[in-house]
């Protein structure tokens, strides 16, 4: 895969954020990328600041934690463009707070966004994968290594995605298929309705992940770095 033009990508959670950077990283490659959001008219305006060229980018709506909403946006990325060489699964939530207050309500979206929901990408999506011998990239966190207080649902879901992705990754490899799962730390995101600022020029940037991510794609095929864990180099300024 180390020409990439007119491989396609299809990236969940592509409006913002890493999604959006890992899009536009992989555009500039040659690639043509799928994005998707919750809302169809911010996958639009996303696809629409990425690209003019709808044989370059398409914007659908997918709600991760629905299987349905996954099948039917896989074979929209298979109906537009004609394969799928790639598979990016970013879409994530968070919640924070103590035991005590975590809600039944925002340990499930955490759980059904950040894990279920990339079962629900990598099970549409599997057999297009096997067909062009792909590549599968998980999106997790350092937070799926290193637990912290007030993070029992964040850290549950990224927890079981590291071993979901390492499962999957043995699971595949003898279809010629890839894995890995990328583990950031601070990113400057908007992630947990954050706006990022100047003051996040320190963190890992967006398009810093796709580069990592144009990098694992064109890597020697026989070498597959399964699980990478990423930190900013300085930290913050006080």
């Amino acid at each position: 895969m180390n020409d990439l033009t007119n491989k396609v990508a299809y990236i969940t959670g592509g409006s913002k954020g890493i999604g959006y950077g890992v899009a536009k990283s992989l555009l500039h490659q040659g690639m043509r990328v799928a994005i998707t959001s919750r809302s169809l008219q911010a996958a639009e305006e996303a696809a629409a600041s990425l690209s003019n060229d709808p044989s370059k980018i398409l914007a659908l709506e997918s709600v991760v934690s629905s299987l349905a909403d996954e099948t039917i946006a896989v074979k929209s990325v298979i109906d537009h463009f004609g394969q799928l060489d790639v598979l990016v699964a970013n879409a994530g939530v968070g919640h924070f707070g103590p035991i005590e207050s975590l809600t039944e309500t925002q340990w499930k979206e955490t759980i059904d966004t950040n894990l279920t929901g990339v079962f629900n990408s990598v099970k549409a999506s599997v057999e297009s994968l096997k067909q062009s011998q792909g590549y599968i990239i998980t999106i997790a966190s350092l937070a799926g290594t290193n637990f912290f207080e007030n993070g029992s649902a964040y850290n549950a879901s990224k927890f079981g995605l590291v071993g979901f992705t390492q499962a999957i990754m043995l699971d595949l490899r003898k279809y010629g298929v890839k894995v890995s799962t990328i583990m950031p730390g601070s990113v400057a995101t908007y992630f947990n309705n954050h706006t990022p600022t100047g003051a996040d020029s320190w963190k890992i940037q967006p398009e810093d992940i796709g580069q990592m991510i144009v990098d694992l794609l064109q890597m020697n095929p026989r070498t597959l770095p399964s699980k990478i864990e990423v930190r900013p180099a300085m930290v913050a300024k006080k």
